[in-house]
């Protein structure tokens, strides 16, 4: 069974930054694919960043230059650094993870970027 602990999400002022992690067991987290999706209130879900089955690291293009994806396998965890965050930013993100032919899902964490 798969499961995900998230974490680090919260309220910050534009400018700041934040770093969410998400935990996951229950997988060969080595040989997975693991991402981060974002939804606003009343928007589709979008993808925020992906290591890819070959490592290549994807970004949409609100995001790049501001935010880092990254995993530790010791530690079956994916981080996303968020710096620079703008009002825009404010969703809930969702780590992901593809693996054997199935995505899974975290529960979410909630980013409020607001002065």
């Amino acid at each position: 069974q798969v499961q995900f602990v998230e974490s680090g999400g919260g309220l910050v002022q534009p400018g700041g930054s934040l770093r969410p992690s998400c935990a996951v067991s229950g997988v060969a987290f080595s040989i997975s694919a693991p991402g981060w999706y974002r939804q606003a209130p009343g928007k589709q879900r979008d993808m925020v960043a992906l290591i890819t089955w070959n490592d290549e690291i994807i970004y949409d293009a609100s995001v790049k230059g501001r935010f880092t994806i990254s995993r530790d396998i010791a530690k079956n965890t994916v981080y996303l650094q968020m710096n620079n965050l703008k009002p825009g930013d404010t969703a809930v993100y969702y780590c992901s993870l593809a693996y054997k032919g199935n995505v899974y899902w975290g529960q979410g964490t909630q980013v409020t970027v607001s002065s």
